[in-house]
C-alpha cells in the first residue's frame, strides 16, 4: 500500500508558546514528520514566538533537540532535518505588550496562508488575538488555533468565545481537540457511514449499550495545581469523551462537510439527559507503587477533586432512546487504554436452545495503544460433541493492515495542523458546540458540589472505585476489562 500525500498550500505558521512543552513534544516533531512526508512546500515557514530572547539559530537548535528526542530514530534523516530547520524563524514577543509585534508583522507574507497556533495559557488568548489585529499581523484570511481548556464552565466559555469573536470570525477559529485527529476516531465515521453493514444496526433496537473508556496509568504528578481546579469531569469528559460520544451517536450528516458534521454533533449534546446522582461515581486514587496519593500532589490537603469518574448517560432521541452510554476515565488505573465498545443485543430468538457459550456481538474501536478495531462474533467451537458456541474476534490492527505504511500515518497533531492550513474545520469544535457541552456539564458539577459529595478512594493499578462496578452490575452488565 502506498500512502498518498498531497502537499498543502504555502504557509506562514506562527507558534505562540514556541519554547513550551507542547511545542517541543508534539508540534515541532509533528511538523518535521509532515515535512519528511512531502506535505510541506519548499516556501512554507514556521515561526516560533515566545518571551525568551533567542536567535534563529538558538531556536533551530532547540527544535533539533526536540526532533532527536520525540521522533523515532528510523525517521531521523540528518539532511532532511537540516533542510527542515532552514524553514524556522524566531521572534521574541510580549503577548501582553508591544514588544516584538512589529518584527513579527515584517515576517508575514501576503501570498501565503497565515496561521497562528496559541500554544499558551487560555488567559493569553484574548491578548494575542487583540494584538494580531492591532498590529496588522493577521488578515481577513488568517486562521487561529486554540488549545483546551475552552473555559472551565459555561460562563467562562461564553466569555472566551466572545473575546475571540471580537477579532476573528468563527470560520477563522480552530478549537483543537487532539482526540479528533486520531486515525481510529476518524475511522469510526468511515465504519458507520461508508459501510451498509453497520449503519442499519446503529440504533437502540439493536445496540444494548455503549462503553467509552479512557484509562491512564499516570497520576497528576507535576500537574496537581492545574488538575485540582479541573478534575476528570472538566479535563476529559466535557471535551474528549463528549466528542467520542457525539461521533458514535450522531445522525448521518448530509455531507462530510465541517458545518454538517458539527451540526449533527451539536444535536447529540442537546439531546443528552441530565445525569442523576445515582448514575455518577467519582474516585480519588490512594498511594501505591512507591508514589503518593492524589492529595500529595494537590495544594489542598482536603481536596475533593476527582481523579476518576464514571457516568451513565442517556441520549433522548429516536435513535438511542433506552440505550445507555457508560463513560469512564481515570488516572493511576490498571492499564493505559482508550476504546469505544458497542455491545449489540442478543438475537430475538435462538435456534440453539441447548448450546453453551453464547455471548453478545461487540464492536471494539481501540484508540490507544495499538490502534485498530475488532468485531467479536459467535462461531461453533471446533470438534465433535454437539453445538457448542464460542466467541472469536475479527481483528483489524492498523499496524498489520497497513504494514510499512503504518509508520507514515500522521499523529493527531500532525493531521489537525495540516487541516488548519487546508482550511478544513471538520475535526475542530465550533463555539456553540463547546457552550452546549458546558451547559450539560455545569449542572452535574454544581449538583455534587451542592450535595457535598466526596470521591471514593481507590487503589492504584485497579479499575477504579468499587461503586463504578455497581454502576454496571445493577443494570445486569459489566465493564470491559482494562488491559
Amino acid at each position: 500500500m502506498v500512502s498518498r500525500v498531497i502537499p498543502v498550500e504555502p504557509f506562514d505558521l506562527v507558534i505562540f508558546g514556541g519554547t513550551g512543552d507542547l511545542a517541543r513534544r508534539k508540534i515541532f516533531p509533528g511538523l518535521y514528520r509532515r515535512f519528511l512526508a512531502g506535505q510541506m512546500t519548499a516556501d512554507s515557514r514556521i515561526i516560533g514566538a515566545a518571551r525568551a530572547e533567542l536567535s534563529d539559530d538558538d531556536f533551530r537548535a532547540m527544535v533539533a533537540t526536540s526532533i532527536a528526542e520525540y521522533v523515532s530514530e528510523s525517521r531521523q534523516d540528518s539532511a532532511m532535518i537540516a533542510e527542515f530547520l532552514t524553514r524556522l524563524h524566531y521572534v521574541a514577543i510580549d503577548a501582553t505588550g508591544a514588544g516584538g509585534w512589529a518584527a513579527l508583522k515584517d515576517l508575514m507574507r501576503d501570498d501565503v496562508v497565515r496561521a497562528f497556533y496559541f500554544s499558551v495559557a487560555p488567559s493569553l488568548f484574548g491578548d494575542i488575538a487583540l494584538r494580531l489585529n492591532q498590529h496588522g499581523v493577521a488578515d481577513a484570511k488568517s486562521r487561529i488555533v486554540v488549545e483546551k481548556p475552552f473555559g472551565r464552565d459555561l460562563a467562562s466559555a461564553q466569555a472566551l468565545n466572545a473575546t475571540l469573536a471580537l477579532h476573528f470570525d468563527e470560520t477563522q477559529i480552530y478549537r483543537i481537540d487532539h482526540y479528533l485527529g486520531k486515525e481510529t476516531v476518524q475511522n469510526l465515521m468511515a465504519v458507520r457511514f461508508a459501510n451498509i453493514l453497520f449503519e442499519p444496526l446503529w440504533k437502540a433496537e439493536y445496540v444494548d449499550h455503549v462503553q467509552i473508556t479512557v484509562a491512564e496509568t499516570v497520576g497528576v504528578e507535576g500537574r496537581g495545581a492545574y488538575y485540582d481546579k479541573s478534575g476528570a469531569m472538566r479535563d476529559m469528559v466535557q471535551n474528549h469523551m463528549m466528542q467520542l460520544l457525539c461521533l458514535i451517536a450522531m445522525e448521518p450528516p448530509y455531507h462530510f462537510d465541517p458545518n454538517a458534521v458539527r451540526d449533527e454533533k451539536l444535536k447529540v449534546i442537546r439531546a443528552l439527559d441530565p445525569v442523576r446522582p445515582q448514575d455518577i461515581v467519582r474516585g480519588q486514587y490512594l498511594a501505591g507503587g512507591g508514589q503518593g496519593d492524589y492529595l500529595a500532589h494537590s495544594e489542598n490537603p482536603h481536596s475533593t477533586t476527582e481523579s476518576y469518574i464514571a457516568l451513565r448517560v442517556h441520549v433522548s432521541n429516536w435513535r438511542w432512546k433506552g440505550t445507555p452510554f457508560y463513560l469512564r476515565t481515570g488516572k493511576r488505573l490498571r492499564a493505559r487504554a482508550s476504546e469505544i465498545a458497542i455491545t449489540f443485543r442478543e438475537p430475538p430468538h435462538s435456534i440453539f436452545d441447548d448450546a453453551q457459550g453464547w455471548r453478545e456481538n461487540v464492536l471494539v474501536i481501540r484508540l490507544q495503544p495499538d490502534e485498530g478495531m475488532h468485531l467479536k462474533v459467535m462461531i461453533k467451537e471446533p470438534g465433535p460433541g454437539g453445538m457448542r458456541l464460542m466467541q472469536v474476534p475479527l481483528d483489524m490492527s492498523f499496524a498489520d493492515a497497513l504494514g510499512d505504511d503504518h509508520d507514515d500515518v500522521p499523529d493527531a497533531y500532525e493531521r489537525l495542523i495540516m487541516d488548519v492550513i487546508r482550511g478544513n474545520q471538520t475535526l475542530f469544535m465550533r463555539g456553540d458546540e463547546v457552550e452546549a457541552a458546558w451547559a450539560w456539564t455545569d449542572p452535574i458539577i454544581e449538583g455534587w458540589t451542592a450535595r457535598g459529595d466526596k470521591p471514593q478512594s481507590y487503589d492504584p493499578g485497579t479499575s477504579g472505585p468499587e461503586d463504578a462496578l455497581m454502576l454496571m452490575h445493577r443494570d445486569g452488565r459489566r465493564w470491559r476489562e482494562i488491559k
